[in-house]
């Protein structure tokens, strides 16, 4: 099935969905997605694992995986994004910036990471993935409650304001434990750093492993008060 919403009936469906699913499983969350929105919808990924993206494949066999290759991420990154396209039943859609590195070095200076990273993912990330939501209705990602403080209210099911799009999140719900459990379960692919140290994982530049006791997301920006791309 697709249909089109206008936004004021996607921001009331959304914000009914939140209330409604909020005991849902991660499958009868994305159930609903895939009967609601029925190719009007897609998964984001960071390639720091394939829970979500295996949970929708096998809900809606064949979705849309939407990975943003900022032109900085480890090779380990692009090395699951491969992964998952060649195990997984889904289609890995990968979306580039509208100027390389070389290009963008060109006209902002080198490493623009280090003297601006909000604008520099919001080159590399934010206006790539805007652009790339044209076609949809709906979006799923993987944020879970427990990344951070600023995630803990997160709905499993919302209204994304900025996007005016519908925000799906089915494991908000979850802990490391129940990630743990699920990749162990169903024998999913994750990055390989996530065995080097690195508990969150981004662009290189702006990503280092953490230390015993830190918190998951202490090494995005380490040293920074960033603590988003800007993308959520």
């Amino acid at each position: 099935m697709t249909t089109t919403f206008t936004d004021e009936a996607l921001e009331q469906l959304a914000l009914t969905a939140g209330r409604e699913l909020e005991d849902a499983t991660a499958e009868e969350i994305l159930g609903w997605a895939s009967a609601t929105f029925g190719t009007r919808w897609a998964v984001t990924s960071s390639m720091e694992d394939a829970v979500v993206a295996h949970l929708a494949s096998r809900v809606q066999p064949g979705i849309d995986v939407i990975f943003l290759d900022t032109g900085y991420h480890f090779v380990e990154t692009i090395g699951t994004r491969d992964a998952v396209a060649a195990v997984y039943p889904v289609n890995v859609i990968t979306l580039t910036p509208r100027q390389t590195v070389a290009e963008q070095d060109a006209e902002y200076g080198p490493k623009l990471h280090d003297r601006d990273p909000d604008l520099c993912c919001a080159l590399r990330k934010v206006a790539p993935l805007q652009t790339s939501l044209d076609g949809y209705d709906a979006w799923a990602t993987g944020l879970r409650r427990d990344d951070s403080p600023e995630r803990a209210d997160t709905p499993v099911v919302g209204w994304d304001a900025k996007k005016r799009r519908v925000k799906i999140s089915p494991i908000a719900r979850w802990d490391q434990d129940q990630v743990d459990a699920y990749i162990l379960e169903h024998g999913v692919l994750t990055n390989p750093l996530l065995m080097d140290g690195y508990a969150s994982i981004g662009c290189e530049p702006c990503t280092r492993r953490v230390a015993p006791g830190e918190d998951a997301r202490a090494g995005r920006w380490a040293g920074r008060a960033k603590t988003e791309c800007g993308i959520h």
